[in-house]
């Protein structure tokens, strides 16, 4: 119901980029190039100032940008209390989720939910841990589920369970014997890691450093994006790595990956994450409760 220019502004306003608001859009980025011109028209003033490698906003531009979070959220407010006075929860939530958790226990969660509700239309985009903090605090995701402790100062964050971590190893390499592994093994070995900016990194990394060693002083042979990526790897031999445990249950029934507990063990918190100042919906609580009580109960 909110004025499309107004959405397509606010969009490349908080992308400060053309090209990532039409990608969020589902648009064509000339189709967004019209769409802010068009406002610029109506306003009759410059909203960004452009160059050929960035954009900013203008003064007039941070000030639309104010007003359009206030009318945004209001509209989506609006519709959605209107909507629940049938007393029907449904309509579409944007969940975005780090790569762990999207494949390895999301999908079973949104379809237990779609059954209970199934006048929802969740949509599920797929990111490391930074671009899906970044994508709820624009608004472009109702909420995130993230692989560590969030630290953005404009988001709330709820820890839902607890995910244990483990070296792992093909099942000819030297480790696969060991009881347990410690940080000070690791350092010696070739390493296969997770690509900045994914939360397993970040939580790798600390244990590294709360135990002596400078991730910088690893021997990584690999950076990957994806936990399918580092079992691949691992499994040719190319180094050990750390994982979830929750990401190669299948691997280890047919004995194709050996898994090692850390010493000292390594668990990190798995985090829900949604605006402050955004209105929270029936759909958006039910929603919420629900992560909260499936992964609880699994683990």
């Amino acid at each position: 119901m909110a004025d499309r220019r107004l959405q397509v502004f606010y969009t490349v306003a908080k992308q400060l980029s053309f090209t990532k608001a039409a990608e969020l859009l589902y648009m064509t980025q000339p189709a967004v190039t019209f769409q802010v011109k068009q406002l610029e028209e109506h306003f009759n003033t410059r909203l960004f100032e452009r160059s050929h490698s960035k954009i900013t906003l203008t003064a007039a531009g941070d000030v639309a940008l104010e007003y359009a979070e206030r009318i945004l959220n209001l509209n989506s407010e609006m519709e959605t209390r209107l909507g629940e006075l049938t007393g029907q929860i449904s309509g579409t939530l944007l969940v975005g989720a780090s790569t762990t958790i999207a494949e390895y226990m999301l999908p079973r969660l949104l379809g237990d939910f779609k059954a209970q509700y199934p006048h929802v239309h969740a949509r599920l985009t797929v990111a490391n841990s930074e671009t899906i903090e970044s994508r709820v605090s624009d608004h472009t995701l109702d909420v995130g589920l993230i692989e560590s402790s969030s630290h953005h100062p404009q988001l709330n964050s709820q820890v839902c369970c607890e995910d244990d971590l483990v070296a792992i190893c093909a099942p000819k390499h030297e480790v696969a014997a060991f009881k347990s592994v410690s940080p000070a093994q690791l350092a010696e070995l070739p390493y296969v890691s997770r690509e900045s900016g994914s939360g397993t990194r970040e939580v790798v990394d600390e244990y590294f450093r709360r135990n002596g060693i400078q991730p910088e002083d690893l021997h990584i042979t690999m950076e990957l994006g994806s936990p399918e990526a580092i079992k691949g790897a691992v499994e040719a031999s190319l180094g050990v790595a750390i994982v979830s445990l929750s990401t190669i249950q299948k691997e280890l029934k047919l004995g194709d990956l050996i898994a090692v507990p850390l010493q000292p063990r390594l668990n990190r918190p798995l985090s829900l994450v949604y605006a402050k100042e955004k209105f929270q919906s029936r759909l958006l609580q039910t929603f919420l409760e629900c992560v909260v009580s499936t992964l609880k109960n699994k683990r």
